[in-house]
């Protein structure tokens, strides 16, 4: 039985076997490159999605009811971003991005009180205002009493100074005229008392007439003393409702947002750095 040597590889099977070998190397290194533009997809879209959610505005108040779909939100994003294939997040970037959570949750949570605060300060407004609105209210009552009062007495008086008048009119005509009913003595001294209950009478309505101003005088002393902490209490209160009126947290959920993004792109780096 004869024997045949194995014919060696012709330099035609060599070129090609190496061409192969040469073609696979490219494959591998593509799927590499796939992976990484992969990777770089997912950062982005993470660093995108992130970006919306810090420049969100709610714009209804009470704000803080929006607070808890906002956490969860972003909870979500960073949940769905770590558990992509080859993204394996590291133990830095876990306690990075558990810090800046932890943060902002102590941040909201402390928004979340001034609000509360700010809803009882509404309350504190409306009483305030109702009250200025009594206070008010029963000064003119007051003011209206006292006019009528007033009013009443000075009449009252006019009406006696007349009588008095009308009576020492009479006595001067009986002086004058024909009447010889009564003695001079009598006519003088008579008219000495009517003059006098004149005088008196005039002093009387002097008297009453400067005593209601004085009524007055209190009364709106004391009603301006009732007024003006009201008066304060309303400006402190409107200065705080204007100051809580828009949403606070706007700006500490913007920089949160902004950690995580920077958080992110570091780790993107290291990744990349690791792989090279």
């Amino acid at each position: 039985m004869a024997y045949y040597p194995r014919a060696r590889a012709s330099k035609k099977i060599k070129r090609q076997y190496k061409k192969a070998q040469e073609k696979n190397k490219p494959v591998r290194q593509s799927n590499s490159q796939e992976t990484r533009r992969s990777q770089q997809q997912i950062f982005e879209t993470t660093l995108k999605r992130l970006h919306t959610l810090g420049n969100q505005k709610f714009a209804t108040s009470p704000f803080s009811e929006h607070f808890n779909y906002w956490l969860r939100t972003v909870e979500t994003i960073l949940n769905e971003f770590e558990t992509q294939p080859n993204i394996d997040a590291d133990e830095q970037f876990i306690k990075e991005r558990t810090q800046t959570l932890t943060t902002i949750k102590l941040q909201l949570e402390k928004h979340r009180e001034k609000e509360n605060t700010f809803e009882k300060q509404i309350i504190k407004l409306s009483t305030a205002k109702n009250r200025i609105q009594q206070v008010k209210k029963d000064y003119l009552i007051s003011i209206s009493t006292l006019t009528k009062q007033r009013t009443d007495a000075l009449k009252q008086l006019n009406n006696e100074l007349e009588d008095l008048k009308r009576e020492q009119d009479q006595i001067i005509k009986t002086k004058t005229g024909f009447f010889r009913g009564i003695s001079r003595k009598e006519r003088e001294q008579k008219e000495a008392i009517i003059v006098q209950k004149y005088l008196d009478k005039q002093q009387e309505l002097e008297i009453t007439t400067l005593s209601f101003k004085e009524k007055q005088k209190q009364l709106k002393e004391e009603f301006e003393n009732k007024q003006e902490p009201l008066i304060e209490d309303i400006k402190k209160f409107q200065n705080y409702v204007k100051e809580t009126d828009e949403d606070s947290s706007l700006e500490d959920r913007w920089h949160a947002c902004e950690s995580l993004m920077d958080i992110i792109n570091n780790f993107f780096q290291r990744k990349i750095s690791n792989t090279v």
